[in-house]
């Protein structure tokens, strides 16, 4: 998927100035090659952390990230920006079943059936809809995933609607979940572009990709996210949008990892005032209890 994300990306630069060459270099990153739980390396920031590591040493250019994988509870490495976040695409996250079964639906899912994901989100809020469910870990790209449930490892896979839309495989998404139902991931659906702070032509370049709507709606969301302090194991979801009279609705909700207690907000705010509406909404979870949910995870 990464290297997916970053041809799209290429063939977007090349439309800005047509003929520019773009060299695509491929990071493999130590959470990349380890198999197991991600918390024992530090959390999905390691996928992260590497590929700035070859911007600030000007290895690459360009950084191409998936903003739901970057993490909140720490600042931007000094001297890099995100120049540039495309429009937002399908923040949904979906069910897919094996080839040839006859499930189409979580409601259809008979008790004890497992379920594959790699996000403790996803798995707290399947375990407050369906605790009757076995949830267990799957991680890799998404075509080892899928060969995996096809093979009969999983009842069902959780994946984000917009990754197997990206890989060309969106026919294979099944049930598709509304926001209301399953809170996305803080940045979901949207691919941001980092590059060096003093590096204005690529800075200026970038900045011709990016999305007024999708930056405030990631400044509202990763605002929250930075507010509450979460770790890699923290249930934490977040989802802004433009509601029909102009203003920000952001809703944020943490969970305990079952999904059994979970705290919610949702608030409207100026169009203008992203930051100031993502701070508010962290307050008050934090206010409801958010911060006893988050400690009483190990991490």
């Amino acid at each position: 998927m990464a290297m997916a994300q970053a041809r799209a990306v290429a063939g977007l630069l090349s439309s800005v100035i047509p003929g520019l060459e773009v060299a695509i270099s491929g990071v493999t990153t130590t959470a990349d090659r380890w198999d197991g739980d991600l918390a024992v390396l530090g959390g999905k920031g390691l996928f992260v952390k590497e590929i700035d590591r070859a911007l600030l040493t000007s290895a690459v250019d360009i950084a191409v990230h998936c903003v739901k994988d970057v993490p909140g509870d720490v600042p931007l490495p000094p001297g890099l920006v995100f120049a540039a976040y495309l429009p937002r695409e399908d923040v949904r996250d979906c069910l897919v079943f094996p080839l040839g079964s006859d499930c189409r639906a979580l409601a259809e899912l008979p008790a004890g059936s497992r379920i594959g994901t790699s996000s403790v989100r996803r798995k707290a809020q399947l375990g407050r809809h369906r605790p009757d469910l076995a949830v267990h870990r799957s991680r890799g790209n998404v075509n080892s995933r899928l060969a995996r449930l096809d093979n009969g490892e999983f009842d069902a896979l959780m994946l984000a609607r917009a990754g197997l839309a990206r890989v060309g495989m969106e026919d294979r998404a099944a049930e598709t979940f509304d926001a209301g139902f399953l809170c996305p991931a803080v940045g979901a659906g949207v691919i941001g572009l980092r590059c060096r702070v003093d590096d204005g032509p690529v800075g200026e370049l970038l900045r011709a990709l990016d999305d007024a709507d999708t930056r405030v709606h990631v400044s509202a969301e990763r605002t929250m996210l930075q507010g509450l302090q979460g770790h890699c194991n923290s249930p934490i979801a977040g989802y802004c949008s433009t509601a029909p009279d102009g203003q920000l609705a952001l809703r944020g909700m943490v969970f305990t990892p079952d999904g059994g207690e979970y705290v919610h907000a949702m608030e409207r705010g100026p169009a203008d005032k992203p930051a100031q509406l993502g701070a508010h909404i962290a307050a008050v979870l934090l206010r409801k209890g958010a911060r006893d949910l988050i400690d009483g995870i190990p991490h």
